[in-house]
């Protein structure tokens, strides 16, 4: 505010201050200590329009806080500090002085002091609204990305350089913030945050979660029109994709990605495709205006689909991106319970089980034969990262239970033939 006032006003506003003896004793009365207007009422034996008329005189040489006190300004420091040097000065002469200064060298001497701190106020006072405005546009642009863990920089260079998001073309406001230990991996850390861009004729949430301080996963939601991007993007689902995942490897820094690029290389055409090379593979599903490429560690067969890196496109804009590969780990591929036995003991299980519906404990499920399906699908045991050949099997149930649910699924791990969980699900009913 004071910055913007030109350089004459400010030294008239102090030349008028000291020319009234109640100004620059208000002056005084504040350099010793802020006042509220009624104690400078009664220090000054003045009435309140009197005193009101002063104080804006005064103008930028004092300032008024929130709660009614009144306190010098930076530039009200000045004067008041060139006001005692003169003051200082002529109290100290001797009385008889053989040359005697006349009133218009005193009053150079003092426009000179004057002159001089208003100055080197008004510079510092500049510099310090400078450094003051940028740590304030620092601070707001740390709020924006603000979280627990996974640090603003991981999070803004995500979205710009590798979703190529213009984040400068957004205001972005972080909606939720939450800290997980999950004993089920190991006790490592899981953190997830949501974050609002908003742009004129673009809005979007986004969420991410890392884990242990690595990105796990990426989920765009377009709630008005597309991204603003800082590039044109490619028109083939394969180019994006490649550019998306070399820039992730930029960002990550995980060897892995190098296999991924090299399985992704090989792709020529935009269909679905499955392609292995080692103990890699990728799986690429187009349907319409939807694509999903998903890498994933393959070994003996058997495909730890846990451990893997999927990117889902919606008109080729990336919609959701879960990295895995790098902490899940190969138990075990030994297969000691077939598929037949498999069925055999999810069946049993099944009928033996009890599942609390509603708040009520039911028994007596029947599932129908064959079952829906079965898959082998890796799986976690013991509280670790580890995984370990599982059967996924679904049955229908003869009996519609409350809620819809219809559907049982349940997972066997195919080394020991343990039970590991039975879920009831709501499918679709065919009539």
């Amino acid at each position: 505010m004071a910055a913007s006032i030109a350089d004459d006003e400010i030294y008239s506003i102090m030349f008028s201050s000291f020319k009234h003896p109640v100004r620059r004793k208000i002056l005084r009365m504040l350099d010793s200590k802020p006042m509220t207007f009624m104690e400078l009422v009664e220090a000054l034996g003045i009435s309140t329009p009197n005193l009101t008329y002063h104080l804006e005189s005064l103008g930028e040489l004092i300032s008024k806080s929130d709660n009614g006190v009144y306190k010098l300004s930076a530039f009200g420091q000045a004067s008041i500090s060139a006001l005692k040097g003169v003051e200082d000065v002529h109290g100290a002469e001797p009385k008889r002085r053989r040359f005697a200064l006349n009133g218009r060298t005193v009053f150079g001497a003092l426009l000179i002091v004057i002159i001089l701190l208003a100055g080197f106020s008004v510079m510092q006072y500049n510099k310090y609204s400078q450094l003051f405005e940028e740590q304030q546009i620092l601070y707001a642009e740390n709020q924006q990305l603000k979280s627990w863990g996974m640090g603003t920089d991981k999070v803004a260079n995500f979205l710009y350089n590798v979703v190529h998001i213009d984040t400068r073309n957004y205001t972005i406001t972080l909606l939720s913030n939450n800290l997980y230990w999950r004993t089920d991996f190991g006790g490592l850390s899981e953190e997830e945050a949501v974050y609002a861009l908003k742009s004129y004729g673009s809005n979007l949430n986004v969420m991410f979660r890392f884990r242990n301080n690595h990105f796990s996963r990426y989920e765009l939601t377009m709630i008005e029109s597309a991204p603003i991007f800082t590039q044109n993007e490619p028109n083939n689902l394969i180019l994006t994709a490649h550019g998306i995942l070399t820039s992730y490897q930029t960002y990550s820094g995980d060897e892995y990605i190098a296999d991924m690029l090299s399985l992704l290389s090989q792709v020529s055409t935009t269909q679905s495709t499955t392609i292995t090379e080692g103990n890699m593979k990728l799986s690429i599903t187009i349907s319409g205006t939807s694509a999903e490429l998903f890498w994933m560690f393959t070994e003996n067969g058997i495909d730890y689909q846990t451990k893997g890196l999927q990117m889902t496109f919606q008109y080729n804009i990336l919609t959701t991106m879960t990295d895995s590969y790098h902490l899940f780990q190969k138990g075990s591929s030994t297969i000691s319970i077939t598929q037949e036995r498999a069925i055999e003991i999810a069946e049993k299980y099944v009928t033996t089980m009890t599942y609390i519906i509603e708040g009520q404990q039911v028994s007596g499920f029947k599932p129908t034969s064959p079952p829906l399906s079965i898959q082998m699908v890796p799986h976690v045991r013991g509280g670790s990262v580890d995984l370990y050949p599982y059967w996924y099997i679904e049955f229908n149930l003869d009996t519609i239970y409350p809620g819809g649910l219809n559907i049982v699924a349940v997972g066997i791990y195919a080394d020991t033939g343990q039970v590991a969980d039975a879920q009831l699900q709501r499918g679709s009913i065919e009539l």
